[in-house]
């Protein structure tokens, strides 16, 4: 550490005044603290830098004085790192978006992509309000908009609902409602009922039809402002000016009808769709979210030093972590055990496996060594990497894959766009309708012809508003999709609803769509059953995979809790990066790995090899279990296919679909699956860039496609 740390006063709850350190001849008192000792972070006592008890955080190793020390750092590791008095320990670092999402200053229609804005507001063609056009994690996950559009929703269910029972009271077998029908106090009651519905919850349709008039582009929004309104002032100088109309214009009971109800129910019922059209589309902005939570947003850079691969440590380089977004192409990136891939990229140095099941779909984790391709938000296994940085920002797999996400949500149903024209259409037919009908009531109607005239022309404009064709259409979109994606169905765009009843071949991802989605042990092997049985057999090999992460680990130890076995100690345990693991139990020498930790100890499996290749031909990942220097038997895992699968690809034939399985898996484990399921068409190791050009392909041949996947397919 620097001189500023060592000089400064320990602060803290259990500060501690620390005699200076007496410099060495030829050093600086600086140079040697921080050679030998470092400060603890939580009393800031100084600590020797080999102290046992230590921490790892953020990229640096920190040393403490005691156990209540370190216990309270690991707790919240922020709190102790923040503030100019802790010297150069930096605090955590911050969390900023991923590099191929930066704030988007731009504003987008959701029904009208082509109208962009660089400020929050309505759409000049629709009305509806504008949202930002690029989805970021640093952006606020709720929609503002739909919690001042669910507001206003529930204040007009409460207040409408009492207010359709009032209008309707003369016509309900209630004696006491009877009274209030024919009672003077109706109107007024109806008026302050419908008034916070019409005037407060109807407000934001009042303005987007004004606009719409400013703009002198007639929408949907005009004709519900323009019959909202003339209800809603129709009504009010009913109630407050009765003597302004005619007896001919009075009910039996002396009142002049009124269409409060109307205005309040109309305007709830917009409110309705509102609603349920921001919610459909915040499900859309949950899913984006989703996928740029999978990028990391810290990575470690290794500047200088060697820069042809060859080298490339702490001892030529210098690490640190930066934010994501100033990583570069050509950068050298250190990936450790456990951590995600920050960008595409090639590896320099290392071994390791990668788990690719976010790309590829395939549960079972890719050896990686240098020379290898690695994919941007993949998880790295035991093993460290140092990798060349080939593709960032926008360029990545993971960026292309939310661009075309955040695409489909802005895409609309052709039929919506048949709406559009005929709402463009029907607007000012409504409005021109209702003038004619005005102009013909009072030439040629009864007198008083004035009264007449305006009551039907108000009649049309209520009648006309709002138009079913324009709202049940994105209603229907939007309910569609939502039930959809609430049974794990999410559609590519708002088209593939239309088409979907034209659709003749399905294609289906494999892994967790027509499998499990994670390996299960299902074969258990042993070559020499009088000194190891199947149970014992899970035993050691679960014993031996305790510690590990690996997927075919879990299925391990889920076949021994399955068979209640109580497992042992392991000594001198060993990881063999892409091969396996060993160690000691109860004094045999154990091991567990794939056919190359076999050859490295020198094992022929020949004998056990016809069983192993028929096993791998159904789709099982096998794993050789070594005792003392002998083959004693080998464990079978698959991802087993899921119990609903073969029927309900039975009702699909039977529906006349063509039925073809597309994967990333090897071929082997596809086919094997396929035979299972009865797929006689099956497309194997395809990355999910190259599966759109699959789908091409069988378009290519007249076929309409639909494809069944989970996660990112």
């Amino acid at each position: 550490m620097g001189s500023p740390m060592n000089d400064r006063e320990p602060r803290g709850p259990n500060r501690r005044r620390q005699p200076k350190q007496l410099p060495m001849a030829g050093t600086s008192p600086s140079a040697t603290a921080s050679a030998t000792r470092d400060r603890d972070p939580v009393c800031g006592m100084m600590v020797p830098t080999d102290a046992p008890l230590y921490f790892d955080f953020a990229g640096k190793r920190y040393v403490f004085c005691a156990a209540s020390c370190l216990q309270r750092f690991k707790v919240d590791p922020g709190s102790f790192l923040k503030g100019p008095d802790r010297g150069s320990h930096p605090a955590s670092p911050p969390l900023p978006s991923p590099p191929f999402s930066p704030p988007s200053s731009s504003y987008v229609c959701p029904m009208h992509p082509q109208i962009l804005l660089d400020h929050p507001g309505s759409c000049p063609i629709c009305g509806m309000a504008l949202e930002p056009r690029e989805i970021t994690l640093d952006g606020d996950a709720t929609n503002p908009e739909l919690a001042r559009m669910s507001r206003r929703l529930w204040v007009g269910v409460v207040l409408s609902a009492p207010l359709m029972l009032l209008a309707m009271a003369h016509m309900l077998p209630f004696a006491g409602l009877h009274r209030l029908a024919v009672s003077p106090a109706r109107g007024w009651s109806e008026l302050l009922l419908a008034t916070p519905v019409v005037v407060w919850a109807g407000a934001p349709f009042f303005a987007r039809a004004w606009r719409s008039i400013e703009r002198r582009s007639l929408n949907m929004f005009t004709l519900i402002g323009l019959g909202v309104g003339v209800a809603y002032g129709y009504s009010l100088v009913a109630t407050a000016l009765p003597g302004l109309f005619p007896q001919s214009l009075r009910d039996r009971f002396g009142h002049v009808g009124v269409y409060f109800e109307a205005a309040a129910g109309i305007v709830t019922l917009v409110l309705l769709g509102q609603v349920l059209e921001l919610r459909a589309r915040g499900r859309t902005g949950a899913a984006i979210r989703a996928l740029l939570n999978l990028a990391p947003t810290i990575s470690r850079r290794i500047r200088g030093g060697a820069q042809d691969g060859t080298q490339g440590g702490t001892e030529d380089g210098i690490e640190e972590d930066v934010p994501l977004c100033e990583i570069q192409v050509g950068d050298r990136l250190r990936v450790r055990p456990g951590e995600k891939v920050p960008v595409d990229g090639v590896v320099l140095e290392g071994t390791s496996v990668v788990d690719e099941s976010m790309i590829t779909g395939e549960p079972m984790p890719v050896a990686k060594q240098a020379g290898d391709q690695v994919t941007g938000a993949t998880v790295n296994g035991t093993g460290g990497l140092v990798i060349r940085a080939e593709r960032v920002g926008a360029q990545t797999l993971l960026a292309r894959i939310v661009k075309n996400v955040g695409e489909a949500q802005r895409s609309r149903a052709p039929i919506q766009r048949q709406a559009d024209i005929a709402a463009s259409i029907f607007v000012p037919a409504v409005i021109g309708i209702a003038g004619l009908t005005f102009a013909l009531w009072a030439t040629l109607g009864p007198q008083p012809r004035l009264a007449h005239a305006l009551v039907n022309a108000i009649s049309v404009l209520i009648i006309a508003c709002p138009c079913a064709l324009g709202l049940a259409t994105p209603m229907s979109i939007m309910v569609a999709t939502g039930k959809a994606a609430a049974h794990g169905v999410l559609f590519r765009d708002a088209e593939c609803i239309e088409l979907l009843r034209k659709v003749d071949t399905l294609v289906f991802d494999k892994t967790g769509t027509l499998t499990e989605g994670k390996p299960k042990l299902v074969t258990v092997v042993t070559l020499v059953p009088d000194h190891f049985d199947e149970r014992e057999l899970v035993r050691l090999a679960a014993t031996l995979e305790k510690g590990s992460e690996h997927p075919l680990a879990a299925a391990v130890l889920e076949g021994a809790t399955e068979r209640q076995l109580v497992l042992a100690k392991v000594e001198a345990f060993q990881s063999i990066t892409g091969r396996g693991v060993c160690g000691r139990i109860e004094g045999r020498e154990v091991s567990l790995g794939d056919a190359r930790l076999l050859s490295a100890l020198g094992i022929d499996p020949a004998s056990s090899r016809p069983r192993t290749d028929a096993l791998r031909a159904a789709g099982q990942t096998i794993v050789y279990v070594v005792v003392d220097g002998n083959l004693v038997g080998f464990l079978g895992a698959a991802d087993p296919v899921k119990k609903t699968a073969p029927r309900a690809l039975a009702q699909l034939r039977a529906e006349g679909l063509r039925i073809v399985m597309l994967t990333g898996d090897a071929r082997k484990t596809a086919e094997a699956v396929a035979r299972q399921l009865h797929i006689t068409e099956v497309m194997s190791e395809v990355l999910p860039s190259d599966k759109a050009d699959a789908i091409k392909r069988l378009q290519a041949q007249g076929r309409v496609v639909a494809m069944a996947g989970d996660g990112i397919n």
